[in-house]
């Protein structure tokens, strides 16, 4: 369980330096994220999901 909160809070800190660094460059990806359909953003977020998914196994796999 531990770990799950970690990981959450590690989105957080992801999320939270995107908007601090780059708050202009991510309005301008709301934007466009707004021109695709909604079939388009769901496949591309079923792919995030599959990415982090392999990151995840690979890293507890063959690094600890």
């Amino acid at each position: 369980m531990s770990e799950l909160i970690t990981a959450i809070g590690l989105v957080f800190v992801i999320e939270g330096l995107l908007y601090a660094v780059a708050p202009g460059r991510l309005k301008d990806l709301a934007q466009l994220t707004s021109q695709f359909s909604e079939d388009a953003l769901r496949n591309c977020g079923l792919a995030a999901i599959g990415v982090g998914v392999l990151i995840v196994w690979v890293a507890r796999s063959f690094l600890g």
